[in-house]
C-alpha cells in the first residue's frame, strides 16, 4: 500500500489518479500508523513554505515524516514536498523546514522575458544515475509550477536538473528518499514511467 500524506497542500486527487491508474492499493490520510505501515509514502504539495510546515507540525506529521525517511520505507517528495524535505526556504524566512536532506530553497531570480512562476514543460538534463529516471531519456520534458526552487548543498544527490532564469535542481535521491520539483502526476507517458520507476523500487 502507498500512503499519500494528506496535509491540506494540494495536489493529493492527481497523484492519487496516476497511482491508480497503474494499479497500486492507494491511502490518503493524514494518520500516523497508516502512514508509518505503509510500503512507500508520499509528501505531495502545492502551496506555501511556511503554512504547509506549520500545518505538518500542528498535526504532529513532522516526527512520522523523519521515521519513514530514517526508516528505509521508499519515500517520494512532489513539487512543495521536495522543498519542505531542506533545511529552509526564501518564501518563509525563519521556518525550518524539515531538514532531512541539505540545501535551501531559494526564489527564481527575474530574467527578461521569462515569467514567475515557472509554469510549463521544461526538459530535464539527468545525471547521477537516478533510479527514478530509468527508462526516461535525457532531454525528456515535465512539467513544473514553483516560483521557489532547490539548490542542494550535495551535487551528487542530484538526479536531474533544469535551467529556467537560473539552474535549478529538479529531482533529487538519498538513500530511500526521492523528490521531483516537477509534477510526475501531470507528465503524461514520461511522468507514468517515472512513478512506476517509484513504485517498483
Amino acid at each position: 500500500m502507498i500512503a499519500i500524506i494528506d496535509y491540506d497542500a494540494g495536489n493529493i486527487k492527481s497523484v492519487e489518479k496516476a497511482l491508480l491508474f497503474l494499479g497500486q492499493e492507494v491511502k490518503v490520510t493524514g494518520d500516523k500508523e497508516t502512514i508509518l505501515s505503509a510500503d512507500k509514502v508520499i509528501l505531495p504539495g502545492v502551496g506555501a513554505f511556511g503554512d504547509a510546515m506549520a500545518t505538518i507540525r500542528e498535526r504532529g506529521l513532522e516526527s512520522v515524516i523523519r521515521h519513514v525517511a530514517e526508516s528505509g520505507t521508499p519515500f517520494l517528495g512532489i513539487c512543495l514536498g521536495l522543498q519542505l524535505l531542506f533545511e529552509r526556504s526564501d518564501e518563509a524566512p525563519g521556518t525550518e523546514g524539515l531538514g532531512i536532506l541539505k540545501g535551501e530553497i531559494l526564489k527564481i531570480p527575474e530574467k527578461d522575458g521569462l515569467k514567475i512562476p515557472h509554469m510549463g514543460w521544461n526538459s530535464l538534463h539527468l545525471e547521477n544515475d537516478g533510479r527514478l529516471f530509468r527508462g526516461v531519456a535525457e532531454g525528456a520534458c515535465v512539467y513544473f509550477v514553483h516560483s521557489y526552487y532547490l539548490k542542494a548543498a550535495d551535487a551528487q544527490i542530484v538526479k536531474a536538473s533544469t535551467d529556467y532564469c537560473t539552474h535549478i535542481h529538479a529531482s533529487v535521491e538519498k538513500d530511500n528518499v526521492f523528490a521531483c520539483q516537477f509534477h510526475p502526476e501531470k507528465s503524461s507517458d514520461v511522468g507514468l514511467q517515472i512513478l512506476k520507476n517509484f513504485v517498483e523500487l
